[in-house]
């Protein structure tokens, strides 16, 4: 499925010849990632087709002429739809032409050297493990290297995840995103500007039957224990007052595995909550609690009158939905390096077309996001199983209709404009978050990056 990449700015620079050029500053997930030009992705998508050919998105073309106002705005915007459109078939960017390429512009974005760092990694029980690697080390190699240290089964790691998270004096966490699997976390902690967030180690799936399939490794039983109690110390679970004293009981004797069994018999075991935002409905400007998880959306609703209701809205009826940026930046040299300040998610639910947008107002508006997609996958995942014999775009369907979806998976705009852009459904082979990579490895001599001076991007 698509990421969210935006490139909201741009600016023009002198080059060393006394020209200009254009830099575009690339933001994932509402972070900023990288800064590029056009020149440098024109020669990364030059590699990208030797190796995978004409199945690629359109590249925007070259322009040998100075480019007006209107051609210099449709680039950018094509830049942004290719980079969304690359990032959704997995063949690409389980490669090395792809994550190397995408390495070394986000270390030379922030001015960092590939050199050896100690990294503080958070579990969930408070408590870090410190694992030496290199400043250059995406996430996908950092977790490998925690899962080693702890004792995670390698066949597991694709049931875990690195995770940007923001930590408070009071015990309280805010999970602002999950880092992909090329990101580096050196770079991404620079990127969220702030001393708070730290890089954590959590379950990522949100199907709790999913637990049954880790508990044959002691270190993932330890890491789904940690968390199933920090869910109740966060009171991000609703369990009853008896369910309450029984699992204290349980974790003074320090039983994980009846506390993981009674664990998974509470509501919102295994859901993710997001700190508290604003909605549209029933009313617009009323305070609102979402927990995501099970194939639903739960969302606790405080009315003006401060009466709270509870709506859940199950996936098999969210039709379509979007992200928006609806601020600008307007210190595009500065330290400036989020997209979190006015956000929404909207999404369409019910059969019918007509029924108006369910609107959240949140800064975790694209990690919400990332969650419906990923309760999508999993469903894919589990259709694969009952349904071997299918094709990945059958099992994307399918998946997509169970889930009440028909043609838009998901849609972004992130200026303050009126259109929204909408992306159908593709046949790319993108159906298992949970299987590992298999690299695929790039001529030594092909080099599409060059040399990564500012001038030479």
């Amino acid at each position: 499925m698509k990421m969210h990449f935006c490139i909201p700015v741009s600016q023009q620079r002198p080059d060393s010849l006394g020209g200009r050029y254009v830099l575009y500053s690339v933001y994932l997930d509402g972070f900023l990632f990288c800064k590029v030009r056009y020149s440098q992705l024109h020669r990364w998508n030059d590699q990208l087709r030797r190796v995978f050919g004409n199945c690629l998105p359109p590249f925007p073309p070259k322009h040998y002429l100075a480019m007006t106002a209107t051609m210099a705005e449709e680039r950018r915007d094509q830049l942004e739809r290719y980079l969304q459109n690359v990032t959704a078939d997995p063949r690409v960017t389980r490669s090395d032409v792809f994550t190397q390429f995408l390495t070394l512009v986000q270390m030379h974005t922030l001015n960092i050297t590939t050199q050896k760092t100690a990294l503080a990694v958070f579990l969930p029980n408070g408590r870090s493990i410190n694992v030496e690697v290199l400043t250059s080390d995406t996430a996908e190699r950092v977790l490998e290297v925690v899962a080693h240290k702890l004792g995670l089964y390698p066949e597991l790691l694709g049931y875990f995840g690195l995770f940007l998270i923001r930590c408070f004096p009071e015990g309280k966490i805010s999970v602002v995103k999950k880092l992909a699997d090329f990101e580096l976390p050196s770079t991404s902690l620079q990127s969220s500007e702030r001393e708070d967030c730290k890089i954590g180690l959590r379950k990522w799936y949100l199907d709790p039957a999913l637990d049954s399939l880790l508990m044959d490794c002691r270190a993932a039983g330890d890491l789904l224990y940690m968390q199933a109690v920090q869910a109740i110390d966060l009171d991000w679970v609703k369990p009853t007052q008896a369910q309450r004293e029984e699992l204290k009981a349980l974790q003074e004797k320090e039983n994980q595995t009846k506390f993981l069994e009674l664990s998974q018999e509470v509501r919102h075991y295994g859901y993710i909550q997001l700190d508290p935002c604003t909605c549209n409905h029933p009313e617009p400007g009323c305070g609102a609690v979402l927990s995501i998880g099970n194939n639903e959306i739960s969302c606790c609703v405080t009315l003006p009158d401060g009466q709270t209701q509870d709506i859940a809205f199950q996936m098999s009826g969210v039709k379509c939905w979007q992200v928006t940026f609806l601020g600008t930046l307007l210190d595009t040299d500065g330290p400036q390096r989020t997209l979190n300040q006015n956000l929404e998610l909207r999404f369409q639910y019910s059969e019918d077309s007509r029924q108006p947008w369910f609107v959240v107002y949140s800064k975790q508006a694209f990690f919400l996001s990332s969650c419906l997609k990923k309760m999508i996958s999993e469903k894919m995942a589990k259709l694969s199983e009952e349904n071997p014999e299918m094709w990945p775009t059958e099992l994307l369907l399918t998946a997509w209709k169970a889930a009440g979806g028909e043609e838009v998976l998901s849609r972004s705009r992130f200026r303050n404009k009126t259109e929204v852009r909408s992306s159908r459904v593709r046949s790319h082979k993108d159906y298992f978050n949970f299987l590992r990579k298999s690299k695929m490895k790039k001529d030594e001599d092909d080099c599409a990056w060059g040399t990564l001076a500012e001038g030479g991007l």
